[in-house]
């Protein structure tokens, strides 16, 4: 790939409508563009920090259990507490290993910590931070 290469976040939804509001309003993302015409309900970009979200509806969703979206931040405990006062419900974390340390819905390794939670359409995103010095 080129200088330039841009990666974009792909996120399948069943009603782009909520979606957006979803996005926008609990998450905090800026609208970029909505498609138009027959595309209105079928294809949105949103900006989410510092990445670029397409927001899909595809034709048939694909059944899964593994969270295909993860934002980084750089202080997950502030982004759980601040996403939890605007009603997100978080699911409960998994221990890893015996070194994993839970901190409500917060799963700590010492390679990093983790918090998952569902959009408006069922997807399971997750909230990343690295470890400290990385």
């Amino acid at each position: 790939m080129k200088d330039g290469t841009e990666l974009v976040q792909l996120v399948t939804v069943r009603n782009m409508t909520r979606a957006l509001r979803f996005y926008t309003k609990t998450l905090g993302a800026r609208l970029n563009m909505r498609g138009s015409g027959g595309m209105k309900n079928y294809w949105a970009s949103i900006q989410l920090g510092g990445c670029q979200v397409w927001l899909v509806a595809p034709g048939k969703l694909e059944k899964r259990k593994l969270a295909y979206t993860t934002f980084v931040v750089t202080d997950i405990r502030s982004t759980v507490q601040e996403l939890q006062r605007k009603k997100v419900k978080f699911e409960r974390p998994n221990r890893v290993s015996s070194e994993t340390r839970i901190e409500g819905p917060i799963a700590i390794e010492r390679f990093g910590s983790a918090a998952y939670f569902k959009d408006s359409e069922g997807n399971l995103l997750m909230i990343w931070e690295n470890p400290p010095g990385m």
